[in-house]
């Protein structure tokens, strides 16, 4: 056996199992071939067995969840002997894990025990002591990497030249960012902030000052940031990193809307990111009607043809065919003018009247003639889907196409719908059903 997963949702195991099984070897691994351990989760009964089935072997361990109430010592010693009885380990990931000193102590002991030669995925989160935090951090062959970064702690300068996906997890301001200042990061693709705290400020600019130090602005390509509080984002910070194809910023509107996206903000994205595949700024949108107007939508659809999946404050009351022009500015755009490729749509609880369903339906259209899937949870959004869903079996039956600018006469006029069967149905949502 090479690889050992743990069905989901588990199925428990009895402790008479692990008992039976522990009696087939003495003091020798179970499955002495195994290369991946992933279990879902642990419990109190689980734990003590786990390094029966480990063996030199073994290159990744996966555990999504240690349950409430197992005994942190016990959490403790099962890690302490993962770099030994695992002495090539390639991936570590560990959720879940109790804050408690001790095993916090025991992760970094781990860090400090474990061969820099072969790992490349580290996943843990909890906090590392200052000596363990410097030693992930310069894992030259590391190409992931999630690391927790306490109210008293930083983040060490990066030497990781083989990193391609950062997260990072932070509970108080960002002076840790100082750790991008210079940072060794030639190959980082996707950057995940979680901010688990209320003073937020200025982080994007703060963010955009270090990163400029290296060359994350040349490589960078998702960029992530949640926050479970209200917060005004500077997106003019992200403006430099022109190869971004996700742009994800998210914070809450439960109690008071933050969104401050207008068309002139999202203009300037849409026009310094061609290459955006998906969009999601704030969460999914309130019931204030404020945001971006048609105009901004249409300026999406043009820079961004690769556009596939969009979520921000829009003003659907705004959106009406005849007001739609040419969209066309100062300047001569290179880019190609055809349909966007939008598909996904989340509008939440954007308000929208019943009599203004059609409009609304023809105008999407008209903006993204390949939509799909409207994420909603306002009522009169029911009437646009099925609206935009009826006009799409139309133009198919008459064999026209929605365009956001009339056809033009020479053939390279591009077609806008999808060779996929299907793909003219809109297919409706409400929110809670995932997409």
């Amino acid at each position: 056996m090479r690889y050992l997963v743990e069905p989901t949702p588990p199925a428990a195991l009895s402790p008479e199992v692990f008992s039976v099984l522990q009696l087939c070897v003495t003091n020798k691994p179970l499955f002495p071939n195994l290369k991946a351990l992933l279990l879902w989760r642990v419990n109190v009964e689980s734990t003590p067995f786990i390094p029966l089935f480990i063996s030199p072997r073994t290159i990744a361990i996966s555990i999504g969840m240690f349950e409430p109430g197992l005994p942190e010592a016990t959490i403790a010693s099962t890690i302490t002997t993962l770099p030994t009885r695992c002495p090539n380990l390639q991936e570590i990931f560990l959720s879940s894990l109790p804050k408690d000193p001790m095993v916090a102590a025991a992760v970094s002991g781990m860090v400090l025990a474990i061969n820099k030669n072969t790992l490349r995925f580290f996943c843990v989160d909890c906090p590392l002591t200052q000596e363990a935090r410097k030693v992930i951090c310069e894992v030259p062959t590391l190409s992931d990497l999630s690391v927790v970064i306490g109210s008293d702690t930083s983040l060490p300068l990066l030497v990781l030249p083989s990193l391609v996906n950062l997260t990072v997890t932070y509970s108080h301001g960002s002076d840790w960012l100082q750790g991008f200042r210079g940072a060794a990061l030639g190959s980082l693709a996707s950057v995940t902030i979680n901010a688990d705290c209320d003073s937020i400020g200025g982080f994007l600019e703060v963010f955009e000052s270090v990163a400029l130090t290296t060359s994350v602005s040349l490589t960078l390509s998702m960029f992530a940031f949640h926050t479970s509080h209200p917060w005004r984002p500077n997106y003019r910070s992200l403006l430099r990193f022109t190869q971004l194809q996700e742009l994800i910023i998210d914070f809450s509107c439960d109690l008071d809307c933050s969104s401050t996206i207008d068309d002139d903000t999202i203009i300037d994205v849409a026009r310094a990111m061609p290459k955006l595949e998906l969009l999601h700024l704030g969460e999914a949108p309130c019931q204030i009607p404020t945001g971006v107007t048609a105009t901004g939508l249409a300026a999406l659809a043009y820079y961004c043809p690769h556009l596939s999946a969009l979520r921000v404050h829009f003003q659907a009351d705004s959106l009406d065919p005849r007001t739609i022009a040419n969209v066309a500015y100062n300047d001569n755009p290179t880019i190609p003018r055809a349909g966007c490729a939008l598909t996904d749509l989340k509008v939440g609880a954007i308000p929208v009247m019943e009599e203004s369903a059609l409009v609304v339906a023809l105008t999407l259209l008209r903006i993204f003639p390949r939509l799909e899937y409207i994420e909603y949870s306002d009522e009169g959004w029911e009437e646009v889907a099925e609206a935009i869903e009826l006009s799409k079996q139309l133009a198919d039956a008459s064999g026209k196409k929605f365009s956001l600018t009339p056809p033009r006469s020479n053939t390279d006029d591009t077609p806008y719908r999808s060779n996929i069967p299907g793909c003219g149905m809109i297919k409706k949502s409400r929110s809670a059903r995932v997409l």
